[in-house]
C-alpha cells in the first residue's frame, strides 16, 4: 500500500521551520524587498523575475518535488506567530556512502542577530542526523561575513578550509570558507578509544 508522507514540520522554541506554501508569497516578497541591500553582498544575484508571483510559484513546486524526492528539503523559517523570517535549505542531499547535505540560509533585516537562524540550523541539523540519518552537513559562506561564520559556529559548525572561486556571489566568483557538522564529530578530541 502507497502512504503518503506527511510534509516535514520542524519545530523549536521560538520557531516552526516548513516547506512554502502558495500563500506565503506576499509575504516572502516584501520581506525579501525589504532586506534586498542587506542580503544583496551574500547571495547570487537575483534574476529579474525573482519577486515575481510565476517565479515565487516555480519555488514552491520545486520545493514540494524536491521533498517528495528527498534531493533538497527547502523550509521557510517562521516565528511561532507566523511571521516569515527567512528560510533555511538542506541541499545537494546525497545517499550512499557519502550520506551528507548541504545547507543555505537567509534571514530578513529585520530578524537578523537575535538567533532565530542558529535555532533553525540546529533543528534542522538534528532532523538531518537523526530523522534522513545523513552523517554530514556542509555549509559555505564568504570569509567576511562574519555574521554567518558566528551562526555556523556557534550550531556546530567546524572551519575545514577554503574553495577558491566557489559560487558568484553578487555578479562575481568568490571564494568562500567552508564548514561542516559530523554526526559523530570527534575533531580536536585528544582522548584515544
Amino acid at each position: 500500500m502507497f502512504l503518503r508522507r506527511r510534509p516535514v514540520r520542524l519545530e523549536s522554541e521560538r520557531i516552526v521551520l516548513r516547506l512554502p506554501a502558495h500563500s506565503d508569497f506576499s509575504a516572502w516578497t516584501v520581506l525579501r524587498q525589504e532586506s534586498r541591500d542587506f542580503l544583496t553582498p551574500w547571495e547570487p544575484v537575483w534574476a529579474s523575475d525573482h519577486l515575481t508571483r510565476k517565479s515565487f510559484t516555480n519555488r514552491v513546486y520545486w520545493a514540494q518535488r524536491a521533498s517528495r524526492g528527498g534531493t533538497a528539503l527547502p523550509l521557510f523559517l517562521l516565528r511561532r506567530d507566523g511571521l516569515l523570517l527567512g528560510a533555511i535549505t538542506l541541499d545537494n542531499i546525497r545517499r550512499g556512502p557519502a550520506q551528507m547535505g548541504t545547507i543555505g540560509y537567509w534571514i530578513g533585516q529585520p530578524f537578523a542577530r537575535q538567533g532565530y537562524m542558529r535555532e533553525a540550523i540546529k533543528a534542522l541539523v538534528h532532523h538531518a542526523f537523526t530523522e534522513l540519518d545523513l552523517s554530514r552537513i556542509e555549509a559555505a559562506c564568504l570569509p567576511e561575513n562574519a555574521a554567518s561564520r558566528g551562526v555556523l559556529e556557534q550550531a556546530g559548525f567546524k572551519y575545514e578550509g577554503v574553495a577558491q572561486s566557489y559560487l558568484q556571489i553578487n555578479g562575481r566568483w568568490r571564494n568562500h570558507v567552508l564548514y561542516a557538522n559530523l554526526r559523530s564529530d570527534r575533531r580536536g578530541r585528544t582522548e584515544v578509544r
